[in-house]
């Protein structure tokens, strides 16, 4: 319990931002991964701990909305199985690869960058409700397999890559796209945690993790229930655009020259 507290007070910023992140995101409907990883990103831990750290709280955001989508049969499983067919084994595959701390910051640095101009560029969350067309198995296969991939070693559910263009391909509702949104980050973030955790190298920092957990958590279930939303959706993108352009630039920056 003493270490808890000393890691509580010596980490009470990060604790202060994850929940922040939380509330608000939740609050909207969003998980905040990227946003989690972006704020570890700046923090003194080991690569590899940042890795395992962002998953797991992937997992805790998610997890209560899949089942409530599962129990809201918002799920086409004949569309959702094709993209995690692949995404699974490859998210567990770049989960377990040796990567060094350089190779590791770069490849974060492009794929927040790439998530921020996504991001912002974006002028719509949400695709029709009428039109929805599916795309054909090999191409679902082939685009989890590579979002699975690179979220493996990142250490993100790859949900900020795969919703958007779920969306910008009219894949299906707003709701079912978001429903296997979070399916594809539950099950990539667990089969990336996985992968990491068979590697010899694999480290986290248990009490700091155990803290942010508990953190998202709450922070996740206030927001849920929020009566009155201080934010649009847009206007989160918008801000998360910002900040995770930021992250990306800072780390290329040190990494790169």
């Amino acid at each position: 319990m003493d270490f808890l507290i000393l890691t509580f007070l010596q980490n009470w910023h990060i604790v202060l931002l994850f929940f922040t992140v939380a509330v608000l995101y939740s609050s909207v409907g969003f998980g905040g991964g990227s946003s989690y990883l972006a704020i570890l990103a700046l923090t003194g831990l080991a690569f590899s701990q940042i890795r395992a750290t962002a998953l797991l709280c992937n997992i805790m955001v998610v997890s209560g909305n899949v089942f409530l989508y599962i129990q809201n049969k918002k799920y086409n499983w004949k569309k959702v199985l094709p993209l995690v067919l692949f995404s699974v084994p490859l998210a567990f595959i770049g989960g377990y690869l040796r990567i060094s701390q350089t190779f590791f910051f770069i490849l974060l640095g492009f794929t927040l960058l790439f998530a921020a101009i996504t991001m912002w560029i974006s002028k719509k969350i949400v695709s029709s409700e009428t039109e929805s067309k599916s795309l054909c198995i090999s191409k679902n296969a082939s685009y989890g397999g590579i979002i699975g991939f690179i979220s493996g070693m990142v250490g993100i559910g790859g949900g900020i890559f795969l919703a958007p263009l779920l969306h910008l391909t009219n894949w299906d509702s707003p709701k079912k796209i978001a429903a296997t949104a979070s399916f594809f980050i539950l099950l990539n973030s667990i089969a990336g945690l996985i992968g990491q955790y068979t590697n010899p190298e694999f480290t986290i920092n248990w009490h700091l993790t155990s803290i942010l957990l508990i953190t998202v958590f709450i922070g996740g279930q206030i927001g849920s229930r929020m009566s009155t939303r201080l934010f649009s959706p847009i206007q989160l993108k918008k801000a998360t655009a910002l900040l995770i352009a930021f992250v990306s630039i800072r780390i290329l920056l040190k990494y790169l020259f």
